[in-house]
């Protein structure tokens, strides 16, 4: 569900397939709610219309594997005349609801979040332990804001996960211009500004060796001697 103009092929890239609805329902719901203190000064004063945003970069892994250390990155540009708000993007699949029986909470993670967008708080705030660190953590689980974003301008929203979950799955993101759900983002075109990745996450990691001529971790089994 990438934005129009993105073109599928390739580790990483979204595919070229349109938005529906549900997609924009995601960002909705996880915007227009105000529970959690998400209803404060961060969504204050926040203008009811729409801001045209280009998806400028969007990568991520499709094959992956069990403890391998990734990272997802999504560039978004405002390619309108007016300063975006708090340029915000939802993410649904870093986690999954379990049937399991007798769970406290169904919500268990397929990635874990290493650190999310945003600049880690210096020093550490006393949740960085329980919480993940970046500042650009909101009162929604599944949604991070960078602040406004000026006409012509780019920002970029870094996660570095791990995952720990193998299977076959789709993440999908949409990109919004503030957190109460009136000011939402759009492409030039009048579509959504959102995409999805398809996934695989092997059961394993990759068979690795350190390359004694140059010292870097390298995947295949080290050669053996004569």
């Amino acid at each position: 569900m990438p934005p129009a103009g993105l073109t599928g092929g390739g580790s990483g890239t979204p595919l070229a397939v349109r938005a529906p609805p549900a997609l924009i329902a995601l960002a909705a719901a996880g915007l227009a709610l105000s529970g959690c203190g998400g209803g404060s000064q961060a969504t204050a004063g926040e203008p009811a219309r729409s801001f045209d945003v280009k998806v400028a970069s969007a990568s991520f892994p499709a094959k992956q594997a069990i403890s391998k250390p990734e990272r997802m990155q999504l560039s978004v540009t405002n390619t309108g005349s007016r300063t975006i708000p708090n340029i915000t993007v939802t993410v649904d699949s870093f986690n999954y609801a379990s049937n399991y029986a007798e769970l406290a909470a169904n919500k268990r993670p397929v990635w874990a979040i290493e650190q999310g967008p945003g600049t880690p708080a210096k020093p550490p705030v006393e949740t960085q332990e329980v919480s993940t660190p970046g500042g650009g953590q909101t009162a929604y689980l599944n949604t991070w804001a960078l602040g406004a974003l000026a006409p012509n301008r780019t920002t970029t929203f870094t996660w570095r996960v791990v995952p720990v979950k193998s299977g076959s799955y789709t993440v999908r993101y949409a990109f919004a211009a503030g957190l109460a759900g009136k000011a939402t983002a759009r492409l030039a075109s009048g579509g959504p500004a959102g995409g999805r990745f398809a996934v695989q996450i092997a059961g394993a990691p990759p068979i690795t060796h350190v390359d004694p001529k140059t010292g870097k971790l390298v995947t295949g089994v080290y050669p053996a001697g004569p």
